[in-house]
């Protein structure tokens, strides 16, 4: 369904510093397209991102800009009022599409990062622009955090079996691809799309085995009660009205637990229940090469 498009556009590019942001600004210089990478400090300053709008006369948009921390006054900020202020100067600018890079997560908004992102999904459908809303599940990076646990010889780290979720993830690279072949692409438009990386669905304890395998080494787990994350909330949650330390620390809480029990995958609308077939597949980097470069690293 997506290739990328033979038209050269002049697109602008919000979080092209990012790791997504920067494998989509190389998928766009790769295509020939014309990109203007929009400064983060300039989402918060009017003047200026009207200054670099009116320089880059952009045909396209695109957002991969997301709160890095997804606590409430940081996804307030980023995920809502940061993507409020590139659409608003993307219609003044006069941009044919908006391509925003979202996340699977808001089909089942628990957290204060969902909700404000949905809230800018709504707005930007709304808005009358062409737009593309894309849902990509788990991606490489967030999955590489054990790396140097097994490489070291420690455990790898599970919540409760390692089988409470399941996901698809995909490359950066495969993903900038997915995301440039959006641009002018009419089976793309006013469409919110999730995808994954090639399949199958991988569970946690599935992600070890494969990082053991890799590495030679035998696979050892230990694991963790999601629970603990539970009590952490309650008890940082009793001072969330007091101070924003509290209130924050108890949202790290609350996004730990989620991402533990939760699936990054489409859920049925039917039953509600995550599914791997109904999660579209794009690309063909693979988490084993992804692991096997890790390792090899110094």
């Amino acid at each position: 369904m997506i290739e990328p498009r033979p038209s050269p556009r002049r697109v602008l590019l919000a979080g092209a510093s990012g790791t997504i942001g920067s494998a989509v600004a190389r998928q766009l210089a790769a295509e020939g397209h014309a990109m203007t990478a929009l400064p983060r400090a300039a989402l918060a300053d009017p003047a200026a991102l009207a200054a670099v709008m009116a320089e880059a006369r952009p045909e396209v948009v695109i957002s991969c800009i997301a709160s890095r921390s997804g606590a409430p006054k940081d996804a307030e900020a980023v995920d809502y009022r940061a993507n409020r202020a590139l659409l608003e100067a993307a219609k003044v600018a006069g941009a044919g599409q908006f391509i925003l890079l979202s996340a699977i997560c808001v089909q089942k908004p628990l957290l204060a990062f969902q909700h404000a992102k949905l809230r800018f999904e709504a707005e930007l459908a709304a808005s009358g622009i062409g737009y593309t809303i894309i849902r990509p599940t788990a991606f490489f990076k967030s999955l590489s955090g054990q790396v140097k646990r097994v490489k070291a010889g420690k455990p790898f780290l599970i919540f409760g079996d390692g089988n409470l979720t399941r996901c698809k993830p995909i490359s950066d690279d495969d993903l900038a691809r997915f995301m440039a072949g959006c641009i002018d692409n009419p089976e793309t438009r006013g469409k919110v799309l999730p995808i994954g990386g090639p399949g199958p669905a991988i569970s946690l304890r599935e992600q070890g085995e494969l990082l053991f395998d890799v590495a030679g080494k035998p696979a050892h787990f230990k694991s963790v009660s999601p629970k603990l994350f539970t009590y952490a909330e309650r008890v940082l949650g009793l001072g969330a009205g007091l101070s924003d330390w509290f209130a924050e620390k108890a949202e790290y809480a609350r996004i730990a637990r989620y991402y533990a029990t939760e699936s990054m995958l489409v859920r049925d609308p039917g039953t509600g229940q995550y599914s791997a077939e109904l999660t579209p597949e794009f690309g063909h980097d693979t988490l084993r090469d992804h692991y096997a470069r890790l390792l090899a690293e110094d």
